[in-house]
């Protein structure tokens, strides 16, 4: 027990760690992408007025079951032709202190792909 609460911390000091050098405005918003056990979540944030400017989830895509590599990237890259249709070509990276490998990765892959500059 005590060592899943000691990853859950450290994971929490990453998020504010890394949440408090990058910010979100309405025309270059902040991606943050968010990882359960199952699922992927992605949202556009414009930090300055604190909003949300687009949501999606994996949900729809894995049909039930848990999100893949392949399904992340499908994910980006729904993503970012949603973000193109409102006109956001740019967006600044939040991984929520997750690695930068697996699904992660290949959401941003899929997103960069489809035309957004992250």
């Amino acid at each position: 027990m005590k060592a899943i609460l000691d990853k859950q911390r450290r994971l929490a000091r990453r998020k504010v760690r890394v949440r408090g050098k990058i910010s979100g405005t309405s025309t270059i918003p902040r991606l943050a992408v968010s990882k359960s056990n199952t699922s992927i979540y992605v949202q556009l944030i414009d930090d300055i007025k604190g909003v949300t400017l687009l949501g999606l989830h994996s949900k729809s895509l894995s049909k039930g079951k848990s999100a893949t590599v392949t399904d992340a990237e499908k994910l980006g890259e729904a993503l970012a032709v949603a973000a193109l249709e409102k006109n956001i070509y740019r967006a600044v990276f939040d991984r929520r202190g997750r690695k930068y490998t697996g699904k992660i990765s290949a959401f941003a892959e899929g997103a960069r792909k489809s035309g957004l500059r992250i």
